[in-house]
Formats: structure tokens, C-alpha cells, sequence
């Protein structure tokens, strides 16, 4: 029979108190942040008095998602004349429920999609994060290079993307561990399902291991177009949305992600690679 105590009083030390219960990050991962610090209020802490199965090491379960997926992502991309391991670029779309992955093509430069996933889960509303604690899955540009790959998680597989950037630390908002992950649920972040962030990971993660430096994650309220933006005029957040259409519409014409920088307390952008 399966035994849970109830831990009411003081969850977030409660929460740092048990092996294993942390959002998304294991004990020598990094600072470790409570299982519940996303969350808007803090719901008792639920704790098994059983002991827990052995964790598979994060280099073996990266090894065993390879060992389920390359095969068929590689052979797909080369049917369509893409190369498994080549820059990968990631759109996020938060009302579509969406997680795109775009591959370079060789002979042009230009990415082209490669798939698209259902996003199982994002936290709070259409709108920025703005705040720890807030519950808001983020909107803006992120990037992750190989130091982010979070495959020591309990959301199966994960990385961080980043969040906050050099742009929400100029507006003053904060934030962490900031993931896609697997395991389905989400309290401010993107979780996808076990099968589908083993896609992504493996994708992402050879492309990092071949040489690309990082790859650009775009999170979006919505597909930017200009009848959906047209439905967004007198939103709170219409300004800040046109500024993230500028990014979206630069890829959507030369179908290479810009560069972007903070400018003023904006995004602005140039020429990407």
C-alpha cells in the first residue's frame, strides 16, 4: 500500500528537505530551486514513505532516448534532404499548444521545418512572465547552448531556455529553471510527453555535439499573423507583442532567426547565421 504523508507547514523547506523533490533539477545540479517555487500558492507538500526505485543516470537515459529515436528522426530528415545533427532552431506557440523544430539546410543556409509537436501543458496566461512565483510560462527570445541540456531531471528529459534574458532583466523581471521537459505537467514551463521531448532532446542535442554553439528557442503568444494580431489591438500587452512580431516576422521572411539584441528596453534585430 502506498503511504503519503502530508507535509502542511513550511512546504518549501519541506520541499528541500526530501531526496529527490525539486522543480526540475537534481541535488549538484545548480542552485536548487523548490518543487513548488513557480507555483502562484504553495499546496502541501506530498511525500512517499516508501523507498524510492534507483534513478536511471542521465547519461544512460539520454543514451536510451538516442537508441529509441535516431533511427527514424534521421531518416526522415534524410528523405527530405536534411542531415540529422545540422543547427536546429525551436518556435514555442502558446495558444496553438505548439513546439516547432526547424533544421538547416545545407545547400541554402535557410532552415525549414522539420516537425511540429503538441505542447501538453504551459503555465498561466497569454502574456509575459514577469515575476518569480507567477506561474506564467515566458514569451520572448531565448537561447540554450550545451550547459543547459538538463537531462538529470524528474521530468524525464529537459533543457533550460534561459529565461531571464538580457530583456527581461532590463524590465526587472525574474524568474528560474525555466525548462521543456518531459512528464507532462507544467507550473511555468513547456512540457511535452515522454516520447516527444525524447525527439526533441536527441535533435537538439546533436546538433550542440556537432558544433552549433546554441540553439534560439522563440516562445509566442500566438502564430503572429496579422489577422490574429488584428484580435489582439487594445490588449495590455499589444505593444510588447508588436515588438516580438518584428522577431517573427523576420524569420518568417528569410527563414533564418536574426540575432537579437536589447535596445531601449526592446528587442531589436540583425542578421542571423
Amino acid at each position: 500500500m502506498l503511504c503519503l504523508a502530508l507535509a502542511g507547514d513550511g512546504p518549501r523547506a519541506a520541499a528541500q528537505d526530501v531526496p529527490g523533490v525539486g522543480f526540475g533539477r537534481l541535488p549538484g545540479e545548480g542552485e536548487p530551486q523548490p518543487f513548488f517555487a513557480e507555483l502562484e500558492s504553495e499546496p502541501p507538500v506530498l511525500v512517499s514513505l516508501l523507498p524510492t526505485a534507483p534513478r536511471v543516470p542521465p547519461q544512460v537515459k539520454v543514451a536510451l532516448a538516442a537508441a529509441r529515436t535516431r533511427e527514424a528522426l534521421a531518416g526522415e530528415l534524410a528523405g527530405r534532404g536534411l542531415v540529422f545533427g545540422d543547427p536546429v532552431f525551436v518556435r514555442i506557440f502558446k495558444e496553438e499548444q505548439q513546439l516547432e523544430v526547424w533544421v538547416r539546410r545545407r545547400e541554402t543556409g535557410r532552415y525549414e521545418l522539420f516537425r511540429v509537436w503538441q505542447v501538453a501543458a504551459w503555465g498561466g496566461a497569454l502574456g509575459p512572465k514577469l515575476a518569480e512565483g507567477d506561474g506564467q510560462s515566458p514569451e520572448g527570445f531565448y537561447s540554450v547552448p550545451r550547459a543547459r541540456l538538463q537531462p538529470n531531471t524528474h521530468n524525464h528529459l529537459a533543457f533550460n531556455i534561459g529565461y531571464p534574458n538580457a530583456y527581461d532583466r532590463a524590465l526587472g523581471r525574474t524568474g528560474s529553471a525555466i525548462l521543456v521537459h518531459g512528464n507532462e505537467v507544467s507550473v511555468g514551463c513547456f512540457a511535452m510527453t515522454d516520447g516527444r521531448i525524447e525527439e526533441i532532446y536527441t535533435l537538439c542535442a546533436a546538433a550542440l555535439k556537432n558544433g552549433q554553439a546554441f540553439f534560439r528557442v522563440h516562445c509566442f503568444p500566438f502564430r503572429m499573423t496579422a489577422g490574429r494580431m488584428a484580435r489582439a489591438a487594445g490588449e495590455p500587452w499589444e505593444s510588447f507583442w508588436d515588438n516580438l512580431k518584428e522577431g517573427y516576422d523576420w524569420f518568417e521572411t528569410e527563414k533564418v532567426p536574426p540575432d537579437v539584441t536589447v535596445e531601449n528596453r526592446r528587442y531589436a534585430f540583425k542578421p542571423g547565421s
